[in-house]
């Protein structure tokens, strides 16, 4: 296990949940920070404070587009994309977009700048899984043209070119697949699960479950998650790493916590299921804890205290 300390990172989507706080993390370390961000998904409200810093810059630009002239890096972080289903759903073909093109463009400036390259991909290239919990190795179970197919195929496509560019190019990358991440400066409309309980929680409405809610998930925290993807930017792996909380939890166990945390009474309503739902979903995390030396601290219990803060003061 190897570290390194980065001088000047550029970070996609930074200005959107997870980029926001990879961004705070990165200038807490002494790093330089470009942030990218079109706004389509992201808020300048999640980085409002960092635009006081001298080592922080926010440029407003499409990464599917032609970047402006960037050069100095030795770290390029990739998470712009719409990761909520409400929100790739009303955005597919800029969702398939940002997974091609962005991540061609985003891949092309690590190259010029001989950058490490982090790519934020997803535990929804594993599709409805039929390995259970499922490790790096699982191909995955995914339906090309479903209603979901348009993130799923968008970050299997990303994770392609990025190791073609390393096949072919050499340029040294990183593919942290992030399971369910949750945690202050969430959307409360985006439609996920945790910010949709917290809101309807807090304000005593009932508390939407999607199907029997036998589903399960498990749940990082955001903190522990920007833990992961930087010790996997310090690290000299290549290949992907599961990124994520192997704490397995049913929907209507979570649905529970939330409610009892926010002491409400809200009911429980059960709706239709959402199509191509994955019915489990649980990382192995072998190769983070051997390779990054890296697991998720924060409880559930804590986190989603922390989580209902911060919606309770409107973030």
């Amino acid at each position: 296990m190897t570290s390194r300390r980065f001088e000047r990172a550029l970070v996609t989507g930074g200005a959107g949940f997870i980029g926001s706080h990879l961004c705070e993390r990165l200038l807490r370390a002494g790093t330089a920070v470009v942030c990218l961000d079109n706004l389509s998904t992201g808020s300048t409200a999640n980085i409002a404070w960092l635009l006081r810093h001298d080592e922080f810059r926010f440029l407003e630009h499409d990464i599917t587009a032609p970047l402006p002239p960037l050069a100095g890096f030795d770290l390029v972080a990739h998470l712009a994309s719409p990761a909520s289903p409400s929100h790739y759903l009303a955005l597919p073909l800029a969702t398939l977009r940002v997974g091609a093109e962005g991540t061609r463009h985003a891949l092309e400036l690590a190259r010029t700048c001989s950058a490490r390259f982090l790519l934020a991909s997803t535990s929804e290239v594993y599709g409805d899984p039929l390995e259970h919990p499922q490790s790096e190795t699982y191909w995955g179970n995914v339906n090309p043209i479903g209603p979901r197919s348009v993130y799923d195929e968008a970050k299997r496509y990303a994770e392609a070119i990025t190791v073609a560019y390393h096949r072919e190019h050499g340029t040294d990358i990183a593919i942290a697949r992030i399971f369910n991440t949750y945690g202050p400066r969430m959307r409360g409309d985006d439609g996920r699960m945790v910010p949709t309980f917290v809101q309807q929680a807090l304000a005593g409405e009932p508390l939407t479950i999607h199907g029997p809610g036998t589903q399960t998930r498990s749940l990082c925290y955001v903190d522990d998650t920007v833990d992961g993807l930087l010790a996997l930017a310090a690290s000299e792996e290549h290949d992907p790493v599961n990124i994520g909380n192997s704490d397995e939890l049913p929907i209507t166990t979570i649905a529970d916590e939330i409610r009892k945390l926010a002491d409400r009474d809200s009911p429980v309503l059960h709706v239709s299921a959402t199509p191509d739902d994955p019915r489990r979903r649980c990382p192995d995390i072998t190769r983070a804890r051997k390779l990054l030396g890296w697991s998720p601290r924060t409880s559930l219990t804590d986190g989603l205290q922390q989580t209902l803060a911060r919606f309770e003061h409107g973030q």
